[in-house]
């Protein structure tokens, strides 16, 4: 019995010890988890998704260019934001107003990143005197020095560089001022800043500089190898400053612009004679084109795109997804050719080889679709975009394989274009008998068809059958296939709930070669947005 009972407080201690241990590996065990979980959280909440568009010559000297986007997962923690000469006063008036008017929405960009662990770097040249004393200025300064790659001036102006890239597609050399002054004189260039503008906020974390040698030192020092370039003026500052978009692209680091937080030196007086905000826009696509990609804020914010008050342009995205008719090329072209001159519309290209395609979401922040699609597998999330879009009464125009678009949503045909793709009548010109088209008389005076022929014309797209069309389709034009062939509409017009909707079955590379085809996409583009009937 004596070993027994000396045996019970041990067994006691060890089952104490035992449920213990079970407690703290099971507490422990939650605790990983849980801290893997907020791992994981912060890591999907922190890390960058940006989708980039850049610009792709089809070939070498060809001057013709389609527009490509893909995603990528930044770091943020390896990512600087460099703001470019965002002055408290310009002296160009109009410029100051323009800083005042996009620095609260490049702030709420500037926040969003800072918080999630990017290095921001302001660069208000000419200010630093302001800032000599504060602990942002002292950073740039004490950063330790790091040897700037052999044949890189780091801290020279970059010049336009001819073995890079063409003229500039706008005509600056008045300065680029687009209004007079309040005293309706011309405004005269002087340094007119003396520090970055206040609406944008200095952190204690952050660091100020102009030069090229102490914004090259923060970037090694801190690992940086993603650099998101904003501020202003595209054409001057932000391409050519010792810290900015030509300089970093020659050390090798990858950066972009964010094309919606940044505005131009342009006055619409000047070749190419265009709105202010186009002229940045051809800026803008010259980046794309040879220097570096663009990204927009709502990558970050999950805002829409920031849009000057006085840019009233129509902005059109143009959303291409196939791979039969080249339509990453003709779009492009036609937008060039009929859609520029005066720069009244903006342009975005949304362009995939894919079933899933980057950058849907921006969408959003046009004020027309148009849609060239071929039957692509689209997910629910970036379907909806398109649902959205319509449902808030926006207009769409959607051309030839856009019948059958969407292999998960076979419907757009009949619920949203009205329409009853079921093939084509074979006779695929030029071997076989072409389609002849012709405007429908009893619509003669709409106005998507003003100014196209009386008498029928021929069509390089072989026939669609399309018909029956819904009931509340208004055919416009429709086509045939020799002497005897049964009519089939080619192009019509309905509303989808508030929104204005056009489809044609033509599109062909070569139906943008007849001037008729190119009149009536450009009368369906101002039906759509316009408020006439």
């Amino acid at each position: 019995m004596k070993p027994f009972s000396y045996s019970i407080p041990v067994l006691i201690i060890l089952v104490i010890t035992v449920i213990s241990a079970a407690i703290w590996i099971a507490s422990s065990e939650n605790n990983v988890s849980q801290q893997n979980l907020h791992k994981s959280e912060y890591s999907d909440l922190s890390e960058l998704e940006l989708t980039l568009r850049s610009r792709i010559e089809t070939e070498p000297g060809s001057d013709i260019w389609h527009t490509i986007q893909h995603r990528e997962r930044w770091n943020p923690k390896q990512t600087a934001v460099i703001i470019t000469d965002m002055w408290d006063r310009h002296w160009c008036e109009s410029a100051t107003e323009r800083v005042s008017e996009i620095a609260p929405a490049m702030n709420d960009v500037v926040n969003n990143l800072r918080n999630r662990g990017a290095l921001i770097i302001h660069t208000p040249s000419g200010t630093l005197d302001t800032y000599k004393e504060t602990e942002q200025r002292q950073r740039a300064i004490n950063t330790p020095y790091h040897e700037a790659p052999e044949g890189i001036d780091i801290n020279a102006w970059c010049y336009l560089d001819p073995e890079m890239e063409t003229d500039l597609p706008i005509d600056d050399s008045d300065e680029g001022c687009d209004k007079p002054c309040s005293d309706g004189l011309a405004c005269t260039p002087h340094q007119a800043w003396s520090s970055q503008i206040d609406t944008i906020e200095i952190h204690e974390q952050d660091a100020i500089s102009d030069t090229g040698q102490e914004v090259y030192n923060l970037i090694i020092e801190n690992g940086i190898e993603n650099i998101i370039v904003m501020g202003v003026h595209t054409n001057m500052c932000v391409l050519g400053r010792s810290f900015a978009i030509r300089q970093m692209v020659n050390l090798g680091k990858n950066v972009v612009l964010m094309r919606d937080m940044t505005d131009s030196m342009y006055n619409p007086g000047m070749p190419p004679y265009v709105t202010h905000f186009r002229g940045t826009e051809l800026v803008v696509e010259h980046i794309e084109k040879y220097w570096a990609p663009t990204i927009v804020s709502s990558d970050i914010t999950g805002k829409p795109a920031f849009r000057f008050a006085e840019d009233e342009r129509t902005h059109i995205a143009f959303l291409i997804a196939e791979d039969e008719y080249d339509a990453h090329l003709t779009l492009p072209s036609f937008a060039e050719k009929h859609l520029s001159t005066g720069g009244h519309y903006g342009f975005n290209f949304i362009q995939s080889d894919h079933h899933e395609v980057d950058g849907m979401d921006q969408i959003r922040d046009s004020d027309l679709l148009i849609v060239y699609v071929r039957r692509r597998h689209l997910p629910e999330n970036q379907l909806d975009v398109i649902r959205e879009y319509l449902n808030a009464g926006k207009p769409l125009i959607a051309l030839r394989t856009s019948s059958h678009a969407f292999e998960t949503w076979t419907e757009f045909d009949d619920k949203v274009l009205g329409g009853n793709y079921s093939g084509h009548h074979g006779n695929r010109p030029p071997e076989n008998p072409p389609t002849w088209v012709q405007v429908a008389a009893e619509a003669s005076a709409h106005p998507v068809v003003a100014g196209l022929p009386a008498l029928p014309f021929q069509a390089a797209s072989w026939l669609y059958k399309t018909r029956p069309l819904n009931s509340d389709v208004t055919p416009l034009v429709y086509g045939w296939v020799g002497a005897d062939g049964e009519p089939e509409p080619v192009a019509w017009i309905r509303k989808y709930g508030d929104a204005r909707i056009f489809y044609t079955s033509m599109g062909d590379p070569r139906d943008f070669e007849i001037p008729a085809f190119n009149q009536l996409l450009v009368n369906a583009i101002e039906w759509s947005t316009g408020e006439n009937p």
